[in-house]
């Protein structure tokens, strides 16, 4: 088996954060969200992982060799045109072969060897509250009978989730080319519900497969929102001298904390150093420094520097900001 990861997307979202590094090497709970993606997919031994790089592809590339030792491939996708055109640069890349698609901005916690046994072609999928947002399946007798994108009057609440499983893929690229050929988009992308629709339409079988935990890393909240999941998971770290600590707290080992509150849901990275301050439900970056500050709701970027009073922050790599 194969497997798919797309990651060439800019992460307007996530700005200013995505100016300096991609989405998927942001840091929650004390390691990237790429990392909880590969490490379940290692331990299915797949034959090969291509991953669908572009803005600063140079670290998910650099990320992955350093940290796994499965067979990499990494293509690079020039123009940001959608999914389907990610996936199609993909197919090209790998030829006929059984194929899992994993998001590359969202962890989605399921048996992933039950999942590509569920069926030939399976879609992982979730009820949502807001299904307009979603690719939305349609089920009829136990199979998918309809994939529309982001629907404006959804006829059902399951949402795909960004795991899908292709037993062959020639059919998957006959749809995806016939799609970027013609030009076709939605919301100005190349969307792959598209092409499952011409899968559909053609006669192939999809299993809907539903998956209670997954998590959105693609904003603000839901980064933070994820963060405060996976620390519930973690031991909680030593409690250094004259500080106190409110769990589930991650410290890492090379970050320094004194005088300070941290708690509940912190996460505070590599090199970072916290002084005389309080943070609360925070993920503090790589040598980040906090001094004499209170924050809560916050993401902190690499190396950036905050001393002073109360605020929200969302501020990127290598700021600095003094309050007075």
């Amino acid at each position: 088996m194969k497997v798919v990861i797309p990651v060439a997307g800019v992460g307007n979202r996530l700005k200013p954060h995505t100016l300096t590094q991609p989405k998927p090497l942001l840091h929650v709970a004390g390691k990237p969200i790429l990392a909880y993606i590969l490490e379940p997919l290692a331990a299915l031994e797949p034959e090969e992982v291509v991953f669908v790089i572009g803005f600063k592809g140079d670290q998910i590339r650099k990320f992955v060799q350093d940290n796994y030792s499965f067979k990499a491939t990494f293509v690079y996708q020039e123009e940001l045109l959608g999914l389907g055109y990610a996936l199609s640069l993909a197919v090209n890349e790998i030829g006929d072969s059984p194929t899992l698609v994993v998001l590359g901005d969202t962890i989605v916690e399921c048996d992933l060897a039950e999942f590509v046994k569920a069926g030939e072609n399976v879609l992982g999928v979730r009820r949502v509250e807001d299904p307009q947002r979603f690719g939305i399946v349609e089920i009829s007798d136990g199979v998918v009978s309809g994939v529309v994108e982001k629907p404006q009057e959804p006829k059902t609440d399951l949402a795909l989730i960004g795991l899908y499983y292709f037993e062959k893929t020639d059919i998957l690229g006959e749809e995806l080319t016939k799609i970027v050929k013609a030009g076709k988009t939605t919301d100005g992308e190349i969307q792959l519900t598209d092409a499952l629709s011409g899968m559909i339409d053609r006669g192939i079988r999809f299993t809907p497969y539903h998956v209670d935990d997954w998590y959105d890393c693609g904003k603000k909240e839901t980064v933070l929102a994820s963060n405060r999941h996976f620390l519930k998971r973690l031991q909680s770290p030593a409690c250094p001298e004259g500080c106190v600590i409110i769990p589930p707290v991650y410290i890492a080992p090379t970050a320094r904390v004194s005088n300070s509150i941290l708690g509940p849901d912190v996460s505070v990275s590599d090199e970072a150093v916290v002084v005389d301050s309080v943070v609360r439900n925070s993920i503090i970056g790589t040598r980040a420094r906090l001094d004499k500050v209170v924050i809560e709701d916050s993401l902190v970027g690499r190396r950036a520097r905050v001393k002073g009073r109360q605020k929200i922050l969302n501020i990127g790599d290598s700021s600095e900001i003094e309050f007075i």
